[in-house]
């Protein structure tokens, strides 16, 4: 039986949440030397960043992905436009998203203004528009549907430009270069998510 191995990573923008892909684009592997045996837990699309889990820990899999463990998750999200405060409360009254042709009503969702100017500019960086400000939010989802945080704030009228991971339950991504890599104790990984392992 294998090792049961645990990373942190801030997947950049750019890169595919897998360890083997189309020849065009960046994949996980180019980040770090990992092991064989082990794949990312969930996803970010290539388009997002930020806090992502890699394992051979088939558990892990298990109880951070089933929508029954309901785990939450923090994005910090750059839209277009004035953040106004209806549309944070549009965000947290479980907005209708169309998802594979399908209406799907969010769960409860919690969304907060944010100022930041912890992350590192990104490359490509966004589309600069003069005339058109761009606002950040957190952003708290205890659900993964699919472009979730896009679609979400499309819905309400503040597109998002830039979207970052930046915690599941405990586990925060401190770091603030891209392509970071670290390797957890299983028990640490364990307490910070609320999960046993």
């Amino acid at each position: 039986m294998s090792t049961l191995r645990y990373y942190m990573i801030y997947k950049p923008y750019g890169v595919l949440s897998q360890f083997s892909g189309e020849d065009r684009y960046e994949t996980l592997a180019g980040l770090w030397d990992f092991p064989k045996d082990v794949y990312p837990i969930g996803r970010l699309d290539k388009d997002s960043e930020g806090l992502l889990l890699i394992s051979n820990d088939k558990r892990l899999n298990h109880k951070l992905l089933d929508p029954k463990f309901e785990h939450e998750r923090e994005y910090w999200v750059q839209v277009e436009g004035k953040l106004e405060e209806a549309h944070l409360i549009a965000l947290q009254s479980r907005p209708i998203i169309r998802i594979n042709k399908k209406e799907h009503r969010c769960k409860v969702a919690k969304a907060s203004p944010l100022i930041t100017d912890l992350l590192p500019e990104r490359d490509p960086p966004v589309r600069f528009r003069r005339h058109i400000p761009t606002s950040w939010l957190s952003l708290c989802l205890t659900e993964g549907k699919n472009r979730q945080v896009r679609r979400m704030t499309a819905k309400v009228g503040i597109p998002t430009l830039r979207l970052f991971r930046y915690r599941i339950q405990d586990l925060v991504l401190k770091a603030r270069n891209p392509g970071y890599v670290e390797e957890l104790e299983q028990e640490t990984l364990s307490k910070l998510l609320r999960i046993r392992l």
